[in-house]
């Protein structure tokens, strides 16, 4: 693991692209999970920013438990 892949795991918040890597999906997948429109899965909480949507690190691990459970 790289140093930069290694400081980017301790980080408390993800931006739209750091979330995408961890879902292994594309960043206009998880912003159609912001915004609640992918079937099935509940809304992703984020926290607004500007511009900007950020996702506590927290909350994107709670996210798939709960996802998790629903299949």
């Amino acid at each position: 693991m790289g140093l930069a892949i290694a400081a980017r795991n301790d980080t408390q918040v993800l931006t739209i692209k750091e979330a995408a890597e961890v879902l292994r999906c594309s960043k206009a997948h998880v912003q159609n999970l912001l915004a609640g429109k992918v079937k099935g899965a509940p809304p992703l909480a984020f926290i607004p920013l500007g511009r900007r949507k950020l996702i506590r690190r927290e909350s994107l691990q709670r996210w798939m438990e709960m996802a998790e459970g629903r299949c």
